[in-house]
């Protein structure tokens, strides 16, 4: 299982087993691999820690022992960064590290397909990359940015169809840090609510905590503009027409500016919640505007008329060069910021339920 360095930070943290997870339970793990000699370690993806090493001999491995149940582990060979997940849930496991096959239960097989499935984009990208040189690169930076980008978004995209088909399991728990880093650490609350069955794993908790220290650490100067009086920006509608963020702004309007583009797999999924939110709100005095970071205008104007968004929607069409860039320290989208009537930022990076809660306080 690899996490891509540039969305997840990963800071270790210990967090007490809660009651599900407080029975242990024992494991069983036989292996193949062809690094004879190499040593492959059971690690515990809650403590990021090895519980357990072997040097492969004839091309086997086997890990016995007891764990908490349901507790989140994998197996990853010396020197290699993908790892292999599982369940603790009482059935023996056979992996093939070489292709990171498992053979199990039928959660655990689905999880490593899942696992295997979600990562095909960021595989190849990075095996291109590696095999780039310096000048190279540099050459081509806006180019791989954008590819970057889209392999974050599927990946994203990825994580919540997880997170929506199998919610009555545990897998979600192996891609909560994407889905979290999508929806907000607001969302932690939501699965807590609903009473998931993985509401109360340590490992929940965990992804929801490092994704909350990423915020804080990478995106402190963005959450720096909460509180601070808004840039106005100007850019052209479709039809070519110059128009500022301030001609909404003010008079009992609250003004959501949202940053986004066609090609932004999760900005699409957004849209219905933000389309939902016009709706209710509109008549209350909400207003929406979307700020695309599109370069290419047929593009841009058809995602409008597909995803059937009524709000004035301006662009310099400079993609990642936008205006609105530097403006707001936008370096991923889909980003957004929430200005009160007069003209003070109130919120950012709302998405789905804080998106909702947030609204419904001001308005209800």
């Amino acid at each position: 299982m690899k996490y891509m360095k540039k969305v997840i930070l990963i800071a270790a943290l210990v967090v007490a087993a809660m009651p599900s997870m407080a029975q242990g339970l024992k494991y069983s793990v036989n292996g193949t691999y062809t690094g004879e000699g190499k040593k492959i370690y059971l690690m515990d993806q809650l403590t990021e820690k090895a519980i357990d090493s072997m040097v492969v001999a004839g091309g086997k491995f086997s890990f016995s022992g007891t764990a908490p149940k349901d507790a989140l582990l994998a197996v990853r060979a010396e020197g290699k960064t993908w790892q292999t997940p599982f369940f603790n849930d009482g059935t023996p496991v056979a992996i093939n590290v070489n292709d990171s096959t498992l053979t199990g239960s039928p959660m655990n097989e689905r999880l490593t397909r899942y696992d295997i499935e979600s990562n095909i984009p960021s595989r190849a990208f990075y095996e291109k990359v590696s095999k780039m040189t310096e000048e190279q690169l540099q050459a081509h930076l806006e180019e791989l940015s954008e590819e970057n980008n889209k392999v974050m978004t599927a990946q994203i995209a990825f994580a919540n169809k997880i997170f929506k088909e199998e919610r009555h399991s545990l897998i979600p728990l192996a891609f909560a840090q994407l889905y979290f880093f999508d929806n907000g650490i607001e969302a932690y609350d939501e699965l807590v609510k609903e009473q998931v069955p993985f509401a109360s794993h340590p490992y929940l908790k965990k992804a929801k905590d490092e994704i909350a220290e990423l915020l804080k650490q990478n995106g402190s100067p963005k959450m720096d503009y909460v509180g601070q009086q808004f840039t106005d920006l100007e850019m052209a509608d479709p039809e070519g027409k110059m128009h500022k963020i301030s001609e909404l702004v003010g008079s009992g309007k609250w003004v959501l500016v949202d940053f986004w583009a066609s090609w932004c797999g999760p900005c699409r999924a957004e849209m219905p919640n933000v389309l939902d939110a016009y709706n209710k709100y509109h008549d209350k005095g909400f207003e929406v505007i979307g700020v695309s970071f599109d370069e290419k205008k047929p593009a841009w104007v058809r995602a409008i008329s597909q995803l059937q968004m009524p709000w004035l929607q301006i662009s310099d069409l400079k993609g990642w060069n936008c205006a609105a860039a530097p403006a707001y320290k936008i370096d991923a989208i889909p980003d957004n910021i929430l200005i009160d009537p007069q003209g003070k930022i109130i919120g950012r990076a709302l998405r789905g339920k804080a998106l909702q809660n947030c609204l419904q306080k001001i308005f209800e």
